[in-house]
């Protein structure tokens, strides 16, 4: 699965711009967002759609979200802003 192109976060600009307003993150690069140092979310693209990966609660890993659509991505925003009040 390869990291998102400049189409697919063209697609995903809405949900970059709400995620943008969250602190305690930031954007190095169009879609990759790290917290302190380390790499928080991040998008990739594939036949099947659109993907999220977030890192997990934990700290190691990360937990892929589908976000071809809107349901997707509000769990996605949610889950977000809950990792980073953590």
């Amino acid at each position: 699965m390869k990291h998102a192109g400049t189409s697919a976060l063209d697609d995903l600009e809405p949900l970059l711009a709400q995620l943008r307003c969250l602190t305690g993150m930031v954007e190095k690069k169009r879609g990759v967002f790290y917290r302190r140092s380390q790499a928080f979310l991040h998008f990739h693209e594939d036949p099947k759609g659109l993907f999220a990966d977030l890192r997990a609660q934990e700290g190691t890993d990360f937990e892929r979200f589908d976000v071809t659509a809107p349901d997707g991505r509000e769990r996605l925003l949610a889950a977000t802003a809950s990792r980073l009040k953590a």
